[in-house]
Parts: structure tokens; sequence; C-alpha cells
């Protein structure tokens, strides 16, 4: 006789596969937050920076 899982055992191996697949998600999402970051500093130094020239 085979034993049955029960909902609780089923579930706690879903968790235990989802966290061992790793955060991947977050790892990219943060990379994508950083690129937008450096993206905006140097669209800020091209754009509005370089052109305004020595000011003195």
């Amino acid at each position: 006789m085979t034993p049955v899982q029960s909902d609780d055992d089923q579930s706690d191996a879903k968790v235990d596969e989802i966290v061992r697949r790793g955060p991947s998600g977050a790892f990219a999402l943060a990379g994508i937050a950083a690129a937008i970051v450096v993206a905006i500093y140097f669209g800020f130094y091209f754009l509005v920076y370089l052109p305004r020239g020595a000011v003195q």
C-alpha cells in the first residue's frame, strides 16, 4: 500500500521546487532597474550637462 500525500505535503513539495530554482526573477528585475538608472545618468550627462559647457 502506497502512502497518500496530503495537500500540505504536495504544497511543500511545490515550494521546495520553486526555492530550488533560485531567485532568477529578482536578479532580472534588479538588473533592469540598474540599467535604467545608468541610462538616465548617461542621458542627463550627454543631453544636459555637456551642452551647457563650462559655467564661469
